[in-house]
Parts: C-alpha cells; sequence; structure tokens
C-alpha cells in the first residue's frame, strides 16, 4: 500500500509541475462498465462526460489553459476485484487527477473504501444510486449527480398509486443497487398504503428464470417491479414472465430503462412504467441541442455523466488546483447557490467567473442541487410504453 501511496504522490507532483508551466495536460478517469449488464447504457454515458472535457478543452481556459484527457476503464458493473484493479491502474499508471464514476452501486463502493480513500483521489459518479453510499466513509472525495434510491422508492410509490396500483411483487438484482432500491420502495410503498406480495432476490447471469418467476407468480401482484439490469437478468425475468404468462405488465427502475428494453420486449410490455433519474425537458432539450446528434443524450444517466465531469473541471478551478485533496473542497460550493447560474454549453463562462474570483451555482445538465454527503436532490422521469414504444408519462 505504501509504495500504491508513493507513486500516486510522485504522479501528482509531476502534475503540479506540468500545471506551473500552463497548458498541462489534466487526466480524468472515467469508469464505467463498458462490459456487463448495463452495457447498453455506458457508451453514451462515456460520451456526455468526455463532451465536458472537450468543451472545457476548446475554451483554454482551466487552469491557465491545460488540456483535459478521459482515460477510460471498465468497472465492468459487478465485479468489485476487477473495478479496484482498474481504479489503481488509473490513478498509479495514468495519473487521473480524479474519477467520473463508478457507475454501479456495489463496483463504486468497493473503489471508493480500497482505492480512492487510499490515494486521496476525488470520484463523482453519475449513476450509482444505493441508499448506503450517503453514510459511507469518503472523507470528504466522494459526490454523484445521480439521488440515492431512497428517493426512486418514493417516485415509484407515487408512480404506482397514482395508476391505482395497489399490489405488486417484486424482484431485485443480489447485489447493493438491488436490494438497497427494493427495500427503500417496500418501505413507502407499504407506507403508502400497498402491499408487497414478495420481495426476491434473483442472481445474473441465469439461463433460466421459470423457477423464480414460478415464486413471484405463486405470491401475486396486479404489477411486477423489476429492479435488475436491462442487459442481464432483469429481462430475463421480464421473458420468463411473459413467456409463462404469470404477468403481462411490470414496472421499470432505472437499471431497466434502456432503448434495449424496447429493443427487446417491443409492444410485448405495453402498459408497463417506469421512471429513471432526468432532467426537467427545458433541461433535456438544451442538452440535446448541444449534443447535436453526436451520442444519445436522453439515455439514462448521460446528462448525469456531463454535469459529473463538470463539477470535477468546475471545482478544480475555483480550488486553483488539480490536486484532489485542494478542489475536494470547491465540489459543493460549485454545484449550489449563491452565484451566477451556468448551464450545459456554458462551462466557458464559469471557468471565467471562477478565475476572477466570482460565485457560480452550476446547473449543468440535470438541474444540478448537492444536499446532505453531496448526492443530487434529484428528478425523475416518470415512463410508459404504449405501441411498442417508450413514452414519458410526466416527471416527478
Amino acid at each position: 500500500m505504501k509504495k500504491l501511496l508513493n507513486a500516486t504522490a510522485a504522479a501528482a507532483l509531476m502534475a503540479g509541475s506540468a500545471m506551473a508551466d500552463g497548458h498541462s495536460e489534466i487526466k480524468i478517469g472515467v469508469i464505467l462498465g463498458f462490459t456487463g449488464p448495463i452495457e447498453s447504457l455506458t457508451p453514451s454515458m462515456a460520451d456526455g462526460a468526455e463532451l465536458a472535457m472537450k468543451e472545457v478543452t476548446d475554451s483554454g481556459k482551466l487552469l491557465g489553459g491545460s488540456s483535459v484527457t478521459s482515460v477510460r476503464g471498465d468497472s465492468t458493473c459487478i465485479d468489485a476485484g476487477a473495478a479496484q484493479a482498474v481504479a489503481e491502474r488509473l490513478i498509479t499508471a495514468d495519473g487521473v487527477a480524479g474519477i467520473m464514476g463508478a457507475d454501479c452501486s456495489g463496483v463504486t463502493g468497493a473503489i471508493l473504501a480500497n482505492v480512492a480513500l487510499a490515494n486521496g483521489t476525488v470520484m463523482i459518479s453519475p449513476s450509482a444510486t444505493s441508499p448506503a453510499l450517503s453514510t459511507a466513509e469518503d472523507n470528504g472525495l466522494f459526490f454523484r449527480t445521480a439521488p440515492s434510491d431512497a428517493r426512486q422508492g418514493v417516485v415509484m410509490t407515487e408512480a404506482l398509486m397514482e395508476q391505482g396500483i395497489k399490489e405488486v411483487a417484486v424482484t431485485y438484482t443480489n447485489n447493493d443497487y438491488g436490494k438497497g432500491l427494493a427495500d427503500s420502495f417496500e418501505a413507502a410503498y407499504t407506507a403508502a398504503g400497498g402491499t408487497v406480495t414478495i420481495n426476491a432476490a434473483h442472481e445474473d447471469g441465469k439461463a433460466d428464470y421459470s423457477a423464480e418467476v414460478g415464486a413471484l407468480a405463486a405470491a401475486g401482484g396486479d404489477r411486477l417491479v423489476v429492479a435488475g439490469y436491462v442487459d442481464q437478468g432483469g429481462s430475463g425475468i421480464v421473458r420468463a414472465a411473459l413467456d409463462s404468462g404469470a404477468f403481462d405488465t411490470f414496472h421499470f427502475p432505472d437499471g431497466m430503462i434502456s432503448a434495449k428494453l424496447v429493443e427487446n420486449f417491443g409492444s410485448e410490455i405495453d402498459g408497463s412504467s417506469g421512471q429513471h433519474p432526468a432532467p426537467s425537458d427545458e433541461l433535456a432539450a438544451e442538452f440535446t441541442a448541444l449534443v447535436g446528434g453526436a451520442f444519445d443524450a436522453t439515455s439514462p444517466f448521460t446528462p448525469e455523466s456531463y454535469d459529473a465531469a463538470a463539477l470535477m473541471m468546475l471545482a478544480m478551478q475555483a480550488a486553483g488546483s488539480a490536486d484532489s485533496a485542494d478542489y475536494k473542497e470547491k465540489v459543493m460550493m460549485v454545484a449550489n447557490a449563491p452565484g451566477e447560474p451556468i448551464k450545459a454549453g456554458e462551462l466557458a463562462k464559469g471557468l471565467e467567473i471562477l478565475a476572477a474570483g466570482g460565485d457560480i451555482d452550476y446547473i449543468g445538465a440535470t438541474g444540478v442541487e448537492l444536499v446532505g454527503p453531496g448526492e443530487a436532490a434529484g428528478s425523475y422521469r416518470l415512463v410508459g410504453y404504449e405501441g411498442g414504444v417508450e413514452v414519458t408519462a410526466g416527471r416527478k
């Protein structure tokens, strides 16, 4: 461990020396599950983060003209050992100044506890939503632009109750994300007068989910809540439920919302519902215009990824340093009022204000407001499925 820390310190000194000359290169790690159960979501997420980096680099206004370079790493979403190894490589070998990521809650927590803390490296996750991360030891290094699933459980409850759904079965992927969300939802739903007939885990990677669906069907319910992953067991559960006739409508939390879900099931899931963290209609339209068709600006957690990278760079400017020990203290400051509002596409303006000693209130692509332990207060897009397509059903 001492060797790891010494290597990191050397990298930081080299970065600081380069900074003194101006026009240096600052590297930011982008750790996402480019393989694994959400691999259909992560390309757009990485593109979102890298769009913010390009915007800042093109402005020439960060720390005397420094450029920002992305270094990608594969978290796998599910393999904590692999994710930690990637994070160590990015910090010690590549010399990243911070990590945009990780994505899934389990690997994010593992990197934070075993790599980021030891090396004093800032992490800003766009999508790790486990409530347990709100109280994780972080030495002020961990932030997230997505809200906690404690909030999503309440939003799910409200969405289902408004549809008159008073009894549901729940299945969740057996990890920190799935269990945290399922427990948060059950607490909120039962408090609101709903009934959870069964709250059962499923394992990813199975070829056959008939046994799991049999247990869910036996318990019954007006709808099946699938707190899983669209590229893994979540879709397996849905397929088995449809094929057996156990359920014909579902409710999908954020890990299931994707173009891939519609590709997999089309009109078979008509009448189903769901939600994912998302900005207001106005902010979503502005971010879509900024992206200009380069990638899917509306894909879940893509605008949050832009904001995570932007916050990191703005905090560096506010601190006058790309050293995590310095700029970690500025993340909350640049994210919240008071200050000049800064939206997506206005990073150069924000950098100028900060360089002049002014204050900014970063709005970004998602209406950023960090609360409590440095996590997003959160707004959600409600979705429905009609005629084989996903539609917006409202916002909360």
